[in-house]
């Protein structure tokens, strides 16, 4: 029976009890959970961690760096220029090298110029030959056409090398052989087998001679007067 009437008066009290229309309840259970989950959020972002260098390290290696950044501009630099050296250097050398065999062509082209008055001598003495000429004109020819190839070689820089009368040089005349003589003329070039030739001071080719030589008996009379 008194449980009943609890219930009833349970009831009877909540008719009696105002509207609670317009009045916000505010969940506090909901907000500390909220506030809860934030925190631990928080808690489980890594903070930014405090440099443990000293300063004067990180000052180092911001300088290393920069160092190897300038070093990278200056190889880059470098590896410009020296593309830029060397095809400036091709184009020099193949530039020289044309010059030069333009200079070479140019000089033997003048060469075989100065020859031909000498081909030609050769050719007039020979149809002088052929035709019945005289020997005498035959000889002049020739004479002529020898004065000529010397006056060419003459004009190249090329001269003929002295031989006989000579005192024997071994490194201008090639000995063939020996022939007997007095002792006054002992070592000097009694005959030439083949003109020797120089060019500029440069031996082309040595004479071929013959070379005097005195008898002993000869050569120790000379040296005792």
């Amino acid at each position: 029976m008194q449980d009943r009437m609890s219930v009833e008066e349970a009831r009877a009290r909540e008719a009696d009890a105002p509207a609670a229309e317009g009045i916000r309840v505010t969940d506090r259970r909901r907000v500390s959970l909220d506030e809860s989950d934030e925190g631990a959020q928080q808690a489980q972002e890594p903070a930014d961690a405090p440099s443990l260098k000293p300063k004067y390290v990180e000052e180092l290696e911001a300088r290393t760096r920069a160092a190897e950044g300038l070093a990278k501009d200056v190889q880059a630099r470098f590896e410009q220029v020296r593309g830029e050296l060397k095809r400036e250097t091709d184009e020099i050398r193949q530039r020289l090298t044309r010059t030069a065999d333009e200079r070479a062509t140019r000089e033997k082209a003048a060469f075989v110029g100065v020859l031909l008055p000498v081909m030609e001598n050769l050719q007039r003495a020979m149809e002088a030959a052929e035709s019945g000429g005289s020997l005498e004109a035959l000889l002049d020819g020739l004479r002529g056409t020898i004065s000529g190839f010397e006056n060419v070689l003459a004009s190249g820089g090329i001269e003929t090398v002295k031989a006989i009368g000579e005192q024997f040089d071994p490194e201008m005349h090639e000995a063939v052989d020996t022939v007997e003589v007095e002792a006054e003329r002992d070592g000097l070039v009694t005959a030439e087998y083949g003109r020797g030739y120089r060019m500029n001071g440069q031996l082309l080719r040595p004479a071929r001679v013959q070379v005097g030589r005195a008898r002993a008996g000869a050569q120790a009379a000379g040296s005792d007067d």
